[in-house]
């Protein structure tokens, strides 16, 4: 009985049969094509690219050849090189300390010779360091500062070299004189040096409102930092939130945080301690120094 029932299972139709046969021949057709035919993708050359992809090996090998080469130095002022930013270029702690202590009697270093003379560097190290000094316009322009000069026959009178004035010194009149400068900016160049106290740097015009690029490079073309002014400095140590904030470049978030970190951290010793907070204009570091005492 059992034995009559498996036997059924195999009864097949004439057109189960003939279904059974083409799908038997469908399995072994596409285990031929799997075997015989080469299914990689073949990938299309570009020119452009092959020739990338050969210059990628060398960019790889130079990148890793200068992976340990010296770090790029840029300009800075040698008056306000830390103890870390001294140890990178090369200087003993030895010569470190004899500039901090020419600096702690508020002096300044105005020449590669001054520099040499102050902290006893070699010559070797001296002509590694000395490409990279930026001192101040005021230090860059050593020449006669007088007024200009009055040719009643100007058809008569010789060209002569433009004798640079004081920023200083220069009263409304000789501001007007420069292309571009009408009365209302010429007082409003004035009212930001009453502001400060005076002027440091030519650099600081560029924070005057409505003056132009041109109108900057026309004013260094005629005027310059003689000397440096006599300036009522704020004792950064000391100095309530309130002077602070009034001072031109401390707005009264970055006063907060002088008085915050100065709490926190003891008095500030340089201007290499007051670029560590954040949102000090780094960039101006140079000059804001000058109205500061440590």
């Amino acid at each position: 009985m059992a034995f009559n029932t498996i036997k059924d299972y195999f009864k097949f139709t004439k057109e189960q049969r003939t279904g059974i046969v083409v799908l038997f021949g469908i399995i072994v057709l596409l285990q031929w094509i799997y075997f015989f035919v080469d299914f990689c993708v073949t990938e299309k050359e570009y020119p452009d690219k092959q020739k990338w992809l050969s210059l990628q090996s060398q960019i790889d090998a130079e990148k890793l050849e200068n992976h340990n080469d010296a770090p790029k130095m840029h300009p800075f002022n040698p008056n306000f090189i830390s103890d870390y930013k001294g140890y990178k270029l090369g200087m003993s702690v030895q010569e470190i300390d004899r500039l901090l202590a020419f600096r702690k009697n508020n002096k300044f270093v105005n020449s590669t010779k001054e520099f040499q003379n102050v902290t006893k560097v070699s010559d070797s190290l001296l002509t590694a360091i000395a490409p990279f000094f930026k001192f101040p316009e005021w230090v860059n322009h050593k020449k006669e500062f007088k007024e200009y000069g009055d040719f009643s026959n100007t058809a008569f009178a010789k060209k002569q070299k433009v004798v640079l004035i004081d920023i200083n010194q220069a009263t409304k009149e000789d501001l007007i004189k420069i292309y571009g400068i009408g009365e209302a900016i010429s007082i409003r160049i004035l009212t930001q040096k009453e502001k400060l106290g005076g002027f440091v740097s030519m650099e600081q015009l560029n924070d005057v409102w409505g003056l132009s690029p041109e109108v900057i490079a026309n004013l260094n073309t005629h005027f310059a930092i003689a000397k440096l002014p006599n300036l009522n400095k704020i004792d950064i140590n000391n100095a309530s939130l309130k002077e602070l904030s009034q001072f031109f470049y401390f707005k009264y978030d970055l006063a907060r945080q002088i008085v915050k970190y100065r709490s926190m951290n003891g008095n500030f010793k340089n201007i290499e301690d007051l670029i560590k907070i954040n949102g000090f204009p780094v960039e101006k570091a140079n000059f804001i120094a000058l109205y500061l005492d440590f």
